[in-house]
């Protein structure tokens, strides 16, 4: 794959100074000059040290990126939200682990990417995983496909650039509106999985819209400000308001017309990096989610009536 960008600075600087400005890494460098990549200005190849100038073509040639021989083929299909040569963004079900683990080893998003990508023959065959979900969380996740857009979204979500929307129904009927949940959460001491807000926790910051209430609870939008694990359930859980189906944090509480936390990533938007324009893409609720706010609605109305 090539990249190509041309030089705007009206002061000439160095090849490897403007590669910077690209955020374009020494390890990523390495890769292009050892295995098989190519350097290029106007065509011709060229040296980190060269000048280059206002105007100058310069173009990075990717070096192939060969599969994980240890991940698993899975021949599970995957709904493609959105792709081109850089990302491929997929709608994950629930009941999907987004990676594979002892538990876990094949089916996972990753296993069904691989499949996905090995049937199509990319020349890029290296999973590349940007967004994770939790099993039982549906929505959207971002895979990139190649290194330098893995490392340029991994830059956006450290800087707080991409943003993810979420959407969730919770037990009890929220009093406000709207709110910033502000409040550290670190691992519980007796357990390997579970999260708590505790003091000695990671800053984590969650703000919610109420969207619609209900007799017995409440859908929300939501937007993660921090990433940390189990991040809006713990923080819902802990002011009172438990995901509905959450049986992690809201034990003994089974949802009768759920059986998983009703938990989606309904939208994720970001500045492309490679063509400068904004990239939306939504995931519609899923059918488990849209029988459940059914019910809900249809058990309001019982009561309004």
């Amino acid at each position: 794959m090539k990249i190509e960008w041309t030089v705007t600075s009206q002061s000439p600087m160095t090849l490897k100074s403007f590669l910077k400005t690209k955020r374009i890494s020494k390890r990523l460098l390495a890769k292009v000059k050892f295995q098989g990549g190519r350097l290029e200005v106007n065509q011709e190849l060229s040296r980190v040290r060269k000048q280059v100038s206002e105007g100058d073509l310069v173009s990075l040639s990717l070096p192939d990126e060969p599969a994980n021989d240890h991940l698993e083929i899975s021949d599970k299909k995957i709904v493609v939200l959105f792709e081109d040569e850089h990302f491929l963004l997929v709608d994950k079900p629930s009941n999907v682990p987004s990676v594979p683990s002892s538990l876990y080893r094949n089916h996972t998003m990753a296993n069904r990417v691989k499949g996905y990508i090995e049937k199509k023959d990319y020349r890029h065959k290296t999973i590349h995983i940007v967004t994770r979900l939790d099993k039982d969380t549906s929505g959207v996740m971002i895979f990139a496909k190649h290194g330098l857009a893995h490392s340029y979204l991994d830059q956006l979500l450290k800087g707080k650039e991409l943003y993810k929307e979420y959407v969730a129904f919770v037990n009890g009927k929220l009093e406000k509106r709207w709110d910033l949940i502000d409040r550290p959460i670190g691992r519980m001491e007796d357990s390997i999985i579970k999260r708590q807000v505790v003091e000695t926790g990671k800053p984590s910051k969650t703000e919610y819209w109420v969207k619609k209430r209900y007799r017995d609870s409440t859908l929300v939008k939501i937007q993660l400000h921090t990433g940390r694990t189990h991040q809006i359930r713990v923080h819902f859980s802990d002011i009172g308001h438990a995901l509905l189906g959450d049986t992690l944090y809201n034990p003994g509480s089974a949802e009768k017309w759920i059986d998983r936390q009703a938990l989606h990533c309904a939208k994720v938007v970001f500045d492309h990096p490679f063509t400068g324009k904004e990239l939306s893409v939504e995931s519609p609720l899923p059918d488990d989610l849209k029988r459940l706010s059914n019910q809900l609605e249809s058990v309001s109305s019982e009561k309004k009536s």
